[in-house]
């Protein structure tokens, strides 16, 4: 890579560690931008994966304020739940055409865009019917569990608007708060990242120098990004979310 290539892939990082702590479709950035380069879409998906990682990793210890809110049970039972999910997503990405997922993902981000947006009404009608319509809800429900893993499925083999979906599986599974939901989505991907970053080093072809390069930006922009997430009002954030997922969507339809 050239110097201005460099800097792109860099600055890529940057603004998808931002987005992977706020609104959660960061691979919408990075991802085409490794496509540009002229490196072959598995092997940009699973350098990108690796190169992202260290953004969640900073973005969860942003969050870490947010994540002492939650019930410790909760915090372990999504990570557990989205990291096994990954390990298929990830063997999927290895075994499967990219179409396969490709041709599905804009429809599903466009369904959880629009539960994200409408989860506060549903979140509202399912407490007036719950047992506790006025407890936390300590643990999660069997819908919740499934659509976690299966996010996480996507998460290790795409990931691209992956935030968008765990942000309205959680939303609607727990009852959080948006900004604490935000932490904790960043901690459940980070550990499909991280689960599917050590399949892909392993198995994967890798451009290491792009992972590299992305890691380096991704880094400070997770961080950044969950200082920005923690001060944004909920309904902004909300906005914000389902802007970019139906951005996303559009894009990927194209």
């Amino acid at each position: 890579m050239t110097g201005p290539e460099q800097l792109a892939v860099v600055g890529a990082g940057l603004g998808a560690g931002i987005l992977t702590s706020t609104v959660g479709v960061a691979s919408l950035l990075s991802f085409p931008v490794l496509i540009a380069l002229g490196i072959p879409p598995v092997v940009a998906n699973a350098s990108n994966t690796l190169g992202l990682l260290p953004g969640a990793l900073s973005g969860a210890i942003g969050y870490r304020r947010e994540l002492r809110e939650v019930p410790r049970s909760q915090t372990v039972a999504v990570v557990v739940i989205c990291a096994v999910g990954a390990i298929g997503g990830a063997a999927l990405l290895l075994a499967l055409p990219s179409r396969v997922f490709a041709s599905a993902a804009p429809w599903l981000i466009l369904f959880t865009c629009l539960i994200v947006g409408v989860q506060p009404w549903i979140s509202k009608w399912l407490r007036a019917r719950s047992n506790h319509p006025h407890g936390t809800q300590r643990s999660m429900s069997p819908a919740t569990t499934l659509f976690t893993a299966l996010t996480g499925v996507y998460g290790g083999y795409f990931g691209a608007g992956a935030g968008v979906m765990m942000m309205a599986v959680l939303g609607l599974g727990l009852d959080l708060e948006l900004r604490i939901v935000n932490g904790l989505k960043t901690l459940a991907l980070l550990a499909a990242n991280l689960v599917a970053s050590i399949i892909f080093v392993f198995i994967a072809d890798l451009n290491l120098a792009a992972s590299g390069l992305l890691a380096a930006g991704s880094i400070v922009g997770g961080y950044a990004g969950s200082h920005i997430g923690r001060r944004l009002p909920a309904t902004l954030l909300r906005v914000l979310i389902v802007l970019a997922g139906v951005v996303a969507a559009v894009l990927m339809l194209r």
